[in-house]
Protein backbone atom coordinates (compact mmCIF):
# COMPACT_ATOMS: atom_id res chain seq x y z
CA UNK A 1 0.00 0.00 0.00
CA UNK A 2 2.88 2.60 0.75
CA UNK A 3 5.15 1.51 -1.74
CA UNK A 4 2.83 1.29 -5.27
CA UNK A 5 -0.96 2.31 -4.24
CA UNK A 6 -0.62 5.34 -2.15
CA UNK A 7 2.05 7.36 -3.94
CA UNK A 8 0.33 6.87 -7.24
CA UNK A 9 -2.79 7.85 -6.22
CA UNK A 10 -1.08 11.50 -4.78
CA UNK A 11 0.82 11.55 -8.19
CA UNK A 12 -3.07 11.62 -9.60
CA UNK A 13 -4.73 14.45 -6.83
CA UNK A 14 -5.95 11.99 -4.67
CA UNK A 15 -5.04 13.75 -1.16
CA UNK A 16 -7.64 11.32 0.71
CA UNK A 17 -6.46 8.55 2.96
CA UNK A 18 -6.70 5.36 1.38
CA UNK A 19 -6.71 1.76 2.76
CA UNK A 20 -7.40 -1.61 1.77
CA UNK A 21 -10.98 -0.85 3.38
CA UNK A 22 -11.47 1.54 0.65
CA UNK A 23 -11.48 -1.14 -1.81
CA UNK A 24 -13.44 -2.91 0.14
CA UNK A 25 -16.48 -0.80 0.26
CA UNK A 26 -15.99 0.80 -3.60
CA UNK A 27 -15.60 -3.36 -4.59
CA UNK A 28 -19.32 -3.36 -2.75
CA UNK A 29 -20.85 -0.27 -4.34
CA UNK A 30 -19.86 -1.40 -7.78
CA UNK A 31 -21.40 -4.81 -7.54
CA UNK A 32 -24.75 -3.14 -6.20
CA UNK A 33 -24.24 -0.72 -9.43
CA UNK A 34 -23.99 -3.34 -11.51
CA UNK A 35 -27.63 -4.70 -10.38
CA UNK A 36 -26.11 -7.15 -7.83
CA UNK A 37 -29.02 -8.48 -6.12
CA UNK A 38 -27.98 -8.15 -1.51
CA UNK A 39 -27.31 -11.36 -1.09
CA UNK A 40 -24.90 -11.82 -3.89
CA UNK A 41 -22.66 -8.66 -2.26
CA UNK A 42 -23.65 -10.13 0.98
CA UNK A 43 -21.87 -13.29 0.33
CA UNK A 44 -18.89 -12.06 -1.85
CA UNK A 45 -18.23 -9.15 1.33
CA UNK A 46 -18.80 -12.01 3.86
CA UNK A 47 -20.67 -10.38 5.75
CA UNK A 48 -22.97 -12.11 8.81
CA UNK A 49 -26.17 -9.97 7.31
CA UNK A 50 -27.67 -7.76 4.81
CA UNK A 51 -28.10 -5.13 6.99
CA UNK A 52 -24.51 -4.52 7.26
CA UNK A 53 -23.86 -4.55 3.42
CA UNK A 54 -26.54 -2.01 2.76
CA UNK A 55 -25.99 -0.15 6.17
CA UNK A 56 -22.11 0.57 5.79
CA UNK A 57 -20.34 -0.86 2.35
CA UNK A 58 -22.85 0.31 -0.24
CA UNK A 59 -23.52 3.78 -2.07
CA UNK A 60 -26.41 5.24 -4.23
CA UNK A 61 -24.73 5.76 -7.45
CA UNK A 62 -25.65 9.19 -8.54
CA UNK A 63 -26.98 7.86 -11.81
CA UNK A 64 -29.19 5.56 -9.12
CA UNK A 65 -30.38 8.64 -7.63
CA UNK A 66 -31.69 10.67 -10.67
CA UNK A 67 -33.48 7.38 -11.91
CA UNK A 68 -35.34 6.53 -8.68
CA UNK A 69 -36.21 10.23 -8.45
CA UNK A 70 -37.71 10.86 -11.86
CA UNK A 71 -39.50 8.00 -11.41
CA UNK A 72 -41.16 9.43 -8.25
CA UNK A 73 -41.46 12.62 -10.83
CA UNK A 74 -43.11 10.86 -13.04
CA UNK A 75 -45.30 9.02 -10.67
CA UNK A 76 -47.01 12.65 -9.36
CA UNK A 77 -47.01 14.62 -13.19
CA UNK A 78 -48.01 10.93 -14.94
CA UNK A 79 -48.16 13.95 -18.18
CA UNK A 80 -44.14 14.59 -18.10
CA UNK A 81 -43.06 11.88 -20.19
CA UNK A 82 -39.74 10.33 -19.94
CA UNK A 83 -37.05 12.78 -21.63
CA UNK A 84 -34.54 14.87 -19.96
CA UNK A 85 -37.69 17.49 -18.97
CA UNK A 86 -39.33 14.96 -16.68
CA UNK A 87 -35.84 13.41 -15.76
CA UNK A 88 -34.64 17.27 -14.43
CA UNK A 89 -37.02 18.01 -11.00
CA UNK A 90 -35.50 21.94 -11.84
CA UNK A 91 -38.02 21.79 -14.66
CA UNK A 92 -41.16 20.96 -12.16
CA UNK A 93 -40.06 24.08 -10.01
CA UNK A 94 -39.97 26.15 -12.71
CA UNK A 95 -43.31 25.09 -13.96
CA UNK A 96 -42.47 23.60 -17.16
Amino acid sequence: MRRYIKPVARAIGIHKNIGWHTFRRSFGTLLKANGEDVKTVQELLRHANSRITLDVYTQAVNSNKRAAQSKVVRMMVPGMGHGEVADDPRNLRQGT
